[in-house]
């Protein structure tokens, strides 16, 4: 048998999977990694999250009974997180802490927003390529805040990567990059095969222009392709694999999503199929053959998910983790918790699991919500209104303190994640990126009282594949097509998935009932951006 493992880096975990040529999930294995969290601030350690890796893929591989040398090809997704590190290659702290194993700033760090805001206000043409707003989630302005707060550490770097390609070189010990994670992180315009120097210049990080771009990346290649001579004798030995085995160039954790899912059916294929990727953040991730240009939505990024193809980006900041917070914070949550224990489940699963005895056409569960609408912008709001100031706004509480009111808080957060879905949707259809489903991945995603949800607030049918592990499965496809196994990517995604559900949206009266709270959705956050414009400009 040939298999193939894909790793997955997220926000509070890494994962491995081994898969069949087919697709096929065989075994898997999860571990924690640490992070360090106050404010703004979130920093994690590069060593901490490599030794989950190579443990993660040595037990996975064990379990699926595979020898390691039938491990044709191995493929890395990742966050898109910063890592640093010195001349030396040995981690470089980018903490005020000054505490060398945190060397990573987290995607969701959000330190550098006044450094975004400065760049958004020079107005570069390259923030045309970003949905014409820079986030503090991209690289370039967490640059600008190391130089302009620790600039010892900006100075001493050696490398900075973003955490998918810092996984190639602790791989492989090539510098290569995917042109997935600078395109769409760093600002490197892939339809040109070039970085622009004048954009550096103009924000302040000359510094990186003048050296040649060689501390953030010279030689950049698709998603898939081989890099340098495969796994080193070292990284070979941590994860229990052979010497050499082929490593294609990564991903960021989304996008492996998307490709795990969005070849799934044949009859529409990546240009009619939309990724949604639902995990503690939630990603969109649309394709097309033209490049379109959306306010407030990412891109368009050339071949940074599907090779040959123009991605628009957008999600929001705070998905399911939005959502777990909401649960977290409620005053039911004890009682909720010894339910679930009672039952065997999880929290949320218990309560995806209530909604569906209390509503078995889930898509009357919307009523279950009442009154209560949240608008979930914890962490701002990532598209369309690229705006990381946003909070969230939650409507409809009364003085009840129960079970029930936590489950209309839970309905209440999905369908106001997914209004923020058709949000994006509505935004990206005026500049005519009009894609036909949903294809969703992600852990906070996988339940069918989710799924459906889903379905009826953003008004597109969402599908769910074969595989338990799309963003695993996207990961593995990389290695598959570095090992060349398949010619493409594009073949390996025809190949390796398939559709196993569609939850179509329903038809009146639940869709009225979500028109209109959609509407007053769209009131309730113009009313808390009206109130942040009155605070602070």
């Amino acid at each position: 048998m040939t298999a193939f493992v894909g790793v997955d880096v997220g926000t509070g975990s890494a994962r491995a999977g081994v898969f069949d040529a087919s697709g096929t999930l065989l075994a898997s294995h999860a571990q924690d990694i640490n992070m360090w969290r106050e404010g703004d601030v979130a920093e994690q350690s590069s060593d901490d999250i490599w030794s989950a890796v190579c443990a993660c893929v040595k037990t996975a591989v064990s379990v699926s009974g595979i020898a390691p040398d039938q491990v044709a090809g191995v493929g890395f997704d990742a966050a898109c997180s910063m890592v640093v590190l010195d001349r030396d290659m040995r981690p470089l702290s980018i903490s005020e802490t000054r505490a060398r194993e945190r060397n990573v700033i987290v995607w969701m760090d959000h330190r550098a927003k006044g450094q975004a805001a400065r760049i958004n206000a020079q107005g570069h043409a390259v923030l045309d390529y970003v949905g014409g707003r820079i986030s503090p989630e991209m690289q370039t302005p967490k640059l600008l805040w190391l130089k302009e707060n620790m600039p010892d550490a900006f100075h001493a770097a050696g490398h900075f990567f973003d955490l998918p390609d810092y996984l190639t070189w602790a791989a492989t010990a090539s510098l290569t990059r995917s042109a997935c994670t600078v395109t769409c992180k760093w600002t490197y315009l892939a339809h040109e095969n070039r970085w622009d120097a004048s954009y550096f210049n103009q924000i302040g990080l000359g510094d990186i222009a003048a050296e040649a771009f060689a501390r953030i990346g010279q030689h950049i290649v698709p998603p898939g392709e081989a890099i340098g001579k495969g796994l080193t004798e070292a990284a070979a030995a941590e994860m229990g694999l052979r010497p050499g085995t082929p490593v294609g160039a990564a991903l960021i954790d989304a996008h492996a999503g998307g490709i795990g899912t969005v070849g799934a059916d044949p009859d529409a294929g990546p240009e009619q199929t939309m990724a949604y990727v639902f995990g503690t953040s939630a990603c969109t991730m649309a394709s097309s053959t033209k490049p379109h240009k959306v306010p407030g939505v990412w891109g368009p990024y050339y071949s940074a998910m599907v090779p040959g193809l123009w991605l628009s980006e957008g999600g929001q900041s705070a998905a399911g983790e939005a959502i777990a917070h909401l649960i977290r914070t409620h005053p039911a949550r004890e009682t909720a918790e010894a339910l679930a224990s009672e039952a065997g489940l999880s929290l949320q699963d218990y309560l995806s699991r209530e909604v569906a005895r209390r509503a078995p056409d889930i898509s009357d569960a919307v009523h279950l919500a009442g009154r209560r609408l949240i608008v979930p912008d914890f962490l701002g709001n990532r598209a369309p209104f690229a705006n990381p100031e946003a909070t969230a706004v939650i409507a409809g509480l009364t003085l009840r303190s129960d079970v029930d009111d936590l489950i209309a808080t839970y309905v209440a957060a999905i369908t106001g994640i997914g209004y923020g879905l058709r949000q994006i949707l509505e935004a990206q259809a005026e500049q005519g990126i009009c894609p036909k489903a949903i294809a969703i991945s992600g852990g906070a995603g996988r339940t069918a009282t989710v799924k459906q949800l889903l379905a009826d607030a953003s008004g597109l049918p969402v599908l769910s594949t074969t595989t338990p592990e799309p963003v695993l499965l996207g990961a593995a496809m990389l290695g598959a097509v570095g090992a060349r196994h398949f010619a493409t990517l594009k073949d390996a995604m025809e190949e390796m998935s398939s559709i196993a559900e569609r939850f179509s949206p329903a038809g009146a009266p639940p869709s009225g009932l979500h028109q209109a709270r959609f509407e007053a959705f769209k009131i309730l956050q113009a009313a808390e951006h009206y109130l942040g414009k009155a605070l602070f400009g």
